[in-house]
């Protein structure tokens, strides 16, 4: 792994549209009467080393983009070469993966993510699931399903576009993905680890957003609700959907990203889900210290003693 340190795809194959629906933290508020239960048993990460991977930086298009000769999509930076979106989160041996990019493949290689325990997905746009036949190969590494979770209208999306990885197994051995469905209602244990999805708007869509610990990962956002603002308090690491600086319908633009990290205060943050309008280099040189742009292979360990019991 090395150093520490996308306008909105729908896909219209077949004529059908992809939807889906140290330092003190502040308090979080008190539970409402329906605010959801954590399940028991499941730890708030506190107890365990996070590391983060980032495997794709990039917008729905990717950078560079096809036929374009800006300077950034023929920048000699590998920095602003952006796969489009995913990431793999990794505690206590256990390895998953956010999203399947179209790209997943290359990304895993340049990873070395050799295996992948399940997959959480964040909505069903087609630069977020259209590399989920590469998940073949995980099902073959471990021997058996892939549990995947998801809210119940982006499986409901996935079942639809990929119904042979929903099928049961036939007789004879086929190398296909094989998924063990699992719908997101509220906080979930995911191998002994607790995750609170977060529900953020994405233009007139909607997106789920994720706490581990000290660690949000909220992409493809057009703003950030209050109810999630309440749930994003005392974070170490917060990466951030922001495309570009100009603004966009679907998705936040750097102003807006910069405020909502100016009212959260996470010790660091990072951009992600860029275009081709943002250099690199030159897009850090402008942002304060503690505020810099995701990469293709960034990894991150945020620091679990920052997080507030919540």
């Amino acid at each position: 792994m090395q150093q520490e340190a996308k306008a909105v795809t729908t896909s219209a194959g077949a004529g059908a549209r992809l939807v889906s629906a140290g330092m003190s933290p502040p308090l979080a508020p008190p539970p409402t009467e329906n605010a959801p239960v954590a399940p028991r048993g499941a730890a708030d990460a506190a107890g365990s080393k996070l590391t983060i991977t980032v495997l794709g930086s990039g917008t729905s298009t990717g950078v560079p983009m096809i036929g374009c000769h800006c300077p950034v999509c023929t920048s000699a930076d590998p920095r602003d070469r952006r796969s489009r979106s995913s990431l793999a989160v990794h505690y206590d041996e256990h390895h998953i993966l956010i999203d399947c990019s179209p790209e997943l493949r290359l990304q895993a290689l340049a990873a070395k993510l050799d295996r992948v325990d399940a997959v959480v997905f964040t909505h069903a746009h087609a630069d977020h699931i259209f590399g989920l036949d590469d998940l073949r190969r995980y099902n073959s590494i471990l021997g058996g399903p892939l549990p995947i979770h998801a809210s119940p209208e982006t499986l409901t999306a996935l079942r639809r576009f990929f119904p042979h990885a929903f099928a049961k197994p036939a007789e004879e051995r086929l190398f296909r993905p094989e998924l063990e469905p699992h719908p997101i209602d509220g906080p979930f244990d995911l191998l002994g680890t607790l995750w609170r999805p977060l529900e953020l708007p994405h233009g007139r869509g909607a997106v789920l957003g994720f706490r581990i610990g000290a660690f949000a990962y909220c992409t493809d956002c057009s703003d950030v609700p209050e109810t999630a603002l309440c749930q994003l308090q005392g974070l170490d690491v917060l990466i951030l959907d922001a495309l570009r600086p100009k603004p966009h319908p679907t998705h936040l633009c750097f102003s807006q990203a910069l405020a909502i990290i100016e009212r959260l205060k996470p010790r660091r943050a990072f951009f992600t889900h860029l275009s081709h309008d943002v250099f690199q280099a030159e897009a850090e040189a402008n942002l304060p210290p503690h505020v810099r742009l995701c990469y293709d292979g960034l990894t991150l360990t945020p620091d679990v003693r920052s997080a507030a019991d919540q």
